[in-house]
């Protein structure tokens, strides 16, 4: 009876991702933001993400954002990890200024180099956005601290 082989593939994938949440006086912000990524050996991987954030300034401003994103990761050593990540959200915010309704809808693409110390399924690091535009990112600056997980 000839053996059946059984592929490792499920075993070279990793699910992790991010959740946000921020409140205050008047303000609230939450973010979902899965992810998966595929290690083809101890050095490089390859992956995807989704992205949902919502945001609410009582009186002042709404927003929803979806999308996606593609990530490479590459591990120079055990501890240090390289990646670059693209990510292509809809944007779609409404502004209530003086009672008078601002509504925008476009698409932000992001692009992101990064460096982070890895620790186990942990990394810690900085990323850059190259294609920041002030006026549609959703970020405040091009430079973004990270926290990312994969189990």
């Amino acid at each position: 009876m000839a053996q059946q082989k059984t592929s490792d593939f499920w075993n070279q994938v990793r699910f992790g991702g991010g959740v946000g949440l921020s409140f205050g006086d008047g303000y609230f912000s939450t973010t979902i933001a899965p992810s998966t990524i595929y290690e083809f050996n101890k050095s490089l991987a390859l992956g995807v993400g989704l992205n949902a954030t919502f945001n609410n300034q009582k009186r002042v401003y709404k927003s929803t954002i979806l999308g996606g994103s593609l990530i490479g990761l590459f591990n120079v050593i055990n501890e240090l990890q390289l990646s670059a990540e693209f990510e292509e959200l809809n944007v779609n915010r409404t502004y209530d200024v003086n009672l008078n309704l601002d509504k925008e809808n476009y698409w932000a693409p992001a692009l992101f180099i990064g460096a982070g110390y890895r620790s186990g399924n942990v990394t810690l690091g900085v990323r850059y956005d190259v294609l920041y535009d002030a006026d549609k990112s959703i970020y405040a600056d091009p430079w973004a601290p990270f926290v990312r997980f994969y189990f």
